[in-house]
């Protein structure tokens, strides 16, 4: 899987070889911005007209353009797995809010070198 960027916003591209078309999506935001085409360069103004429209969608209604994350994160954790990740963050002298942050930061830094 690919991936391209367009003014902050982050797609997946995929390639349907049935169907002989490139498919993008934007992952970075709640709204469902899609795109596709039969090549690269197709492929790249397809997403920026996409991005483009979103865009004076957005400011058409006088709402923001999407900001999904706001930083706060629900999780369900075992019981057992909230106890040995709380003794980790102990043993390094941190909050286990502040242990989860960097840990995730990390492998999130990682995944983007990879890809």
């Amino acid at each position: 899987m690919s991936q391209m960027s367009e003014r902050g916003y982050k797609a997946v591209i995929e390639f349907d070889e049935s169907a002989g078309i490139f498919h993008g999506t934007v992952i970075n935001t709640n709204d469902v911005i899609d795109f596709q085409g039969t090549n690269v360069e197709e492929l790249q103004r397809e997403f920026r007209k996409q991005i483009d429209n979103y865009l004076a969608f957005c400011k058409e209604r006088g709402k923001s353009p999407d900001k999904p994350f706001s930083g706060r994160l629900h999780l369900r954790l075992t019981p057992e797995l909230h106890k040995r990740v709380s003794a980790v963050a102990k043993t390094e002298s941190k909050s286990l809010n502040t242990w989860i942050n960097e840990t995730l930061d990390e492998a999130a830094n990682e995944s983007e070198t990879d890809a």
